[in-house]
């Protein structure tokens, strides 16, 4: 689809009205999972979890737990054996033969109340036999280490996954564009650099929490927090052999999501209970303990880089070879791997390319779904690479970035042709508001200031078909309902889906409602809410169907009044007509129709209007190679600078400035995207910063918010910008195109580059506490 140039913006496109008040605004809202009442017959499920990464189970003994009064079911990884997985079906819902990391579930136990669960589970006896660990994803993919899934072969994958059966990789992706070698050997100046980014956990305020029941006749129906309800429909029922049309799920508002609650994570656990105890409800809720790593968490990441660029700063070369350490389970981070893969230059024009993108099995947490999807891990490597390379033939870093960036029409390492780009208008306008050139004073003599700038570029990490659909009714007074099956997360989904679907049909968006909460049964189709997609893709289903709606209107009311239907348009919820200036409010008319002259009978009915999306023209990429015509919808691009303080008796960072600018096609409702970039950037910092999860011998050590940190309101930088930058994209609504995770991905490289111009340090890898930057000062000197 290709956006009409003439195609008129409607006045609420661009402009940021309120976020919607999910208690006014959202059909049912007030049903959520807590408040439904399921009476005495609730049980309580608790899990006896691995306390080994890596041994084989011998036995298991559940008797003495079935025996305790209270408690209504016990199951194992033999009562599921079938493989669940997005990508790729590598695990169980329960351990079956071989646990692969500390949590993983083993046996499942539902009783009348939380406590006997968790009193049965301390009787039930397994034995194990331990095996070496894998801890290291470098280590992991080297013919030595032990293999921790030797059924790699047998599992089912897309034609797009490239796994190595018989080794821990569990995806290959490969670039190779033009002549690395010998165009290494032109380069003036050449960069080499590895990076270790930590696994990180997303914390999300409310756990997760997920209800399932079984009725007589065989229906399941799944309560969860969840980002993903139609993918856990799926692939729950595929699993457990049900029929998707007999496995709901109701998904309510979501407290934190952020790639957490996509896909499936503990959500199976309950619905698999429940299959054995049919007309019980099924509760299952993850502690915080168990929130920190027994769930999905981001992936670790060693990249190792080589990059040149000739005498005049024309990059030449890179080599790019990444180690993602997938975890137990790489149902989901093989695709992180491959979006690494197809990314792995960053925003730059480089025309020889050598990328490697290695997902590895470990026996460390499984890697999922996380804000950014790679992005962050990848770009913290290349942006201190440019950054480096730029000093090393003395280039300001700004002109190095102007002259590298990738264009509108440039070819890529896939061999994709770039769309157009506003990027070098985003590195123009943050170089200009954090003054970049102009040294600022520090606040103290013990404190050093410096500047830092990293760029980014992101797209939809996704299948090459992921749909969208929507719905659109009335109500007699003229209200409109939209149907969407794409979730609420914070981020302002339901107020954009409102915002155009009342641009698209002309009427106020205070007449706008959105049908909830999502409910696979009612809800209309949509992939996940992952991969910054819904203002793109729910959008212009949400568009379709609302322009599908205005044009059933508006043939009713030409032929009502026997007019020209182009004469007509629907202006603040009246069709108006511009040559005989007659009007009529939607009010019945979109119900009841229009009456014929002398009663003669009625024109039109109930106004349904319907809206599907799905990109059709991404291909595939040559397994050796990584080239093809199109690997991706889109990019959306952006540049980040930040003003650090460093203490040279502490080590403590703190932000001065930061600002940020993106390029996001058209902000559909500016203030929403304004928040994004805050938040993302605050994100961001968090993780460059502060976070990470300590991973000893595969043990996490912190597992709780007194060790494991996160930014709160006290490390926000006392001065934010963010820059709103347009380049419409063509196949967007009005030009959209999604930003909700981009403005965290470039955030770590920026923070390093600035601490470096302050300090002239560098770590292998974030995070910079202030105790391992005052280490790295005083190993160079820096203090004493």
């Amino acid at each position: 689809m290709v956006m009409a140039q003439t195609e008129k913006i409607p006045d609420l496109i661009g402009k940021s009205v309120p976020r919607i008040d999910v208690r006014e605004k959202v059909t049912g809202a007030a049903i959520y999972a807590d408040d439904i009442q399921f009476g005495k017959k609730l049980l309580y499920a608790r899990v006896k979890r691995s306390p080994y990464p890596h041994a084989l189970i011998k036995s298991i003994d559940t008797s003495k737990a079935e025996a305790l009064p209270g408690v209504k079911a016990v199951v194992t990884g033999k009562d599921f054996p079938n493989r669940i997985g997005l990508y790729l079906k590598d695990k169980h819902i329960f351990a079956l033969n071989r646990v692969r990391f500390v949590g993983e579930p083993v046996v499942g136990v539902a009783a009348v109340s939380e406590e006997i669960a968790e009193q049965a589970l301390e009787l039930i006896d397994v034995e194990y036999e331990v095996l070496e660990a894998v801890t290291d994803a470098v280590y992991g993919a080297t013919p030595e280490a032990p293999i921790i899934h030797p059924k790699l072969g047998e599992y089912e994958v897309p034609n797009f996954i490239f796994p190595q059966p018989g080794t821990n990789i569990s995806n290959h992706f490969k670039i190779r564009k033009g002549d690395t070698e010998a165009a290494f050997k032109e380069c003036a100046a050449v960069v080499e650099k590895t990076i270790r980014v930590p696994h990180v956990q997303h914390v999300p305020i409310e756990p997760h929490v997920a209800i399932a029941q079984m009725d007589e006749t065989g229906k399941v129906t799944l309560w969860a927090s969840s980002q993903s309800p139609f993918a856990q429909r799926n692939l729950i029922a595929k699993t457990l052999g049900i029929s998707q049309s007999d496995m709901r799920v109701i998904a309510p508002y979501v407290g934190g999501g952020f790639g957490c609650k996509a896909g499936v994570t503990m959500e199976a656990i309950p619905v698999a209970i429940a299959t054995k105890v049919p007309g019980y409800p099924v509760k299952f809720r993850l502690t915080r303990e168990e929130e920190f790593y027994t769930n999905f968490v981001r992936q670790g990441l060693t990249i190792k880089l080589k990059v040149g660029c000739d005498a005049d700063g024309n990059l030449l070369a890179m080599e790019n070879t990444m180690y993602w350490d997938g975890g137990a389970s790489t149902e989901y981070g093989v695709n992180i791997t491959r979006a690494g893969g197809y990314s792995s230059t960053g925003p730059y024009d480089i025309p020889n390319v050598k990328t490697d993108s290695l997902c590895v099995y470990t026996n460390h947490p499984i890697g999922g779904a996380y804000r950014g999807f790679g992005m962050s891990e990848l770009h913290a490597g290349i942006g201190q690479v440019m950054d480096e390379l730029a000093n090393e033939i003395g280039m300001d870093k700004v002109e190095f970035h102007l002259k590298n960036v990738v264009q509108g029409g440039d070819t890529l390492a896939t061999g994709m042709k770039m769309h157009p780009t506003g990027l070098s208008k985003c590195i123009e306008k943050v170089a200009d508001a954090i003054e970049w050139g102009k040294k600022s004073p520090p606040s103290a003599p013990n404190k050093r200031r410096g500047k830092g700038i990293a760029l980014m570029w992101k797209a939809p990490a996704m299948p090459p078909n992921p749909g969208s659909s929507a719905w659109v009714e009335f109500a007699e007074d003229g209200t409109v309902v939209v149907g969407v099956g794409g979730q609420e997360i914070g981020q302002g989904a339901f107020t954009v889906a409102a915002q155009m679907a009342a641009a698209a049909l002309g009427v106020p968006m205070d007449w706008v409602r959105i049908a909830g909460p999502l409910d696979t049964q009612y809800s209309p189709y949509e992939w996940q809410t992952v991969a910054s997609r819904l203002t793109w893709s729910m959008g212009n289903a949400v568009k379709r169907a609302a322009e599908d709606a205005r044009q059933q209107i508006l043939d009713m009311v030409a032929e009502a009044w026997d007019e020209n239907v182009d004469d007509l348009d629907i202006v603040e919820g009246k069709v108006v007509s511009y040559k005989s200036e007659r009007d009529i409010s939607l009010k019945n008319i979109v119900i009841y129709g229009i009456p014929k002259e002398n009663d003669q009978g009625w024109i039109g009915g109930p106004i349904i209007g319907r809206g599907k999306f799905m990109p059709t023209y991404v291909t595939g990429l040559d397994k050796e190679t990584g080239q093809g015509q199109r690997a991706v919808v889109h990019y959306t691009t952006g540049a980040q600078a930040l003003e650090v303080e460093v203490d040279l008796e502490t080590g403590k960072i703190d932000v001065i400035n930061a600002v940020s600018a993106f390029d996001m096609g058209r902000a559909i409702n500016p203030d929403l995207v304004h928040m994004q970039m805050e938040g993302g950037f605050v994100q961001g910092l968090s993780s460059a910063i502060f976070e990470e999860m300590m991973l000893k011998d595969g043990y996490m050590q912190n597992p709780s918010f007194v060790d494991y940190r996160i930014a709160t309101t006290t490390d926000i930088p006392k001065k934010m910008t963010t820059i709103i930058v347009e380049e419409p994209q063509d196949d967007g609504p009005w030009g959209a195109r999604g930003v909700g995770e981009h403005p965290m991905v470039p955030t770590i490289a920026a923070l390093a580059n600035a601490v470096y111009d302050a300090v002239g340090v560098r770590l292998d890898g974030p995070p910079y506490s202030a105790e391992r930057v005052y280490m790295a000062m005083l190993k160079a000197g820096v203090v004493k």
